[in-house]
């Protein structure tokens, strides 16, 4: 067991029976006695942190990363704390969200919010549950997070959970390449007329700066809504139409507010 702990900054019960533990009695009793000693504290139902020797539990560093890896057997960071695994996030957050079919509800551990969100409808199948995933390794935790392509078309499609517009553009815009093939796929993967209208408006507004060109925007267009659309559901005032891809864009964006000097 202390063998076990020092290749681990957290774990679940699942990988202590894998590894250490001979039955469901050994393993509790493991679980109680290190807990004792310090070297365990409990996340959430079933995953513990591990406290390095000599350390005292509350002094023991949380990587929310990791804790929200180890959060459900199919989890997968994403939206804005995808970004901020990629080191590409304009700031850094206190909740983290994660893509999981099997965990509902948020908890919280030392300052941080884990939030599990549903995975699109187009990946609930598990043929396509993995498209755009990546995988990290974290302090020996192979931590799943949705890869940047991926990433810029999910925080398009739910701003909400990526802290806004100005964060959303100054995160993306701090990624110098994107394989815009990918992009595009997952962009009709997920056959929403919306969202792939977001996607295209963002690469032609970067056309220049990401080598954005005609046959990338094509597919897109086709997808485009028929009718005009709000850029966001929840806000259904305010904006501008553009023509081009059919869809209502926020004030904010067009102007780049952000940059206004108040």
């Amino acid at each position: 067991m202390k063998e076990f702990l020092t290749t681990r900054a957290v774990f679940t019960v699942e990988e202590l029976d894998s590894a250490a533990a001979k039955n469901k009695g050994t393993r509790n009793s493991l679980l109680q006695y290190f807990r004792k000693q310090g070297r365990i504290v409990p996340v959430r139902r079933g995953l513990y942190l591990v406290v390095p020797a000599g350390m005292a539990p509350d002094a023991a560093l949380v990587d929310p990363y990791l804790i929200a890896a180890k959060a459900a057997p199919d989890a997968v960071i994403g939206y804005h704390s995808a970004l901020e695994v990629h080191g590409r996030a304009y700031s850094t957050f206190s909740t983290v969200t994660f893509f999981s079919a099997r965990l509902r509800g948020e908890f919280s551990f030392r300052g941080y919010s884990f939030r599990p969100v549903l995975p699109p409808a187009a990946l609930r199948d598990a043929a396509e549950g993995q498209n755009g995933v990546v995988r990290r390794n974290r302090a020996g935790v192979d931590l799943a997070v949705t890869g940047l392509e991926r990433t810029l078309v999910d925080v398009l499609d739910r701003p909400l959970l990526s802290g806004g517009w100005e964060e959303v553009w100054r995160s993306l815009e701090a990624v110098e390449f994107f394989d815009l093939d990918a992009v595009v796929a997952y962009t009709l993967l997920l056959n929403n007329g919306a969202t792939a209208a977001k996607v295209g408006f963002f690469l032609t507004q970067h056309k220049e700066a990401l080598m954005v060109e005609d046959r990338h925007l094509a597919p897109l267009l086709k997808l485009r809504p028929r009718q005009p659309q709000y850029w966001e559901r929840a806000k259904r005032n305010g904006g501008k139409l553009n023509g081009e891809w059919n869809i209502i864009v926020p004030e904010e964006i067009l102007r780049r507010s952000w940059e206004e000097v108040a």
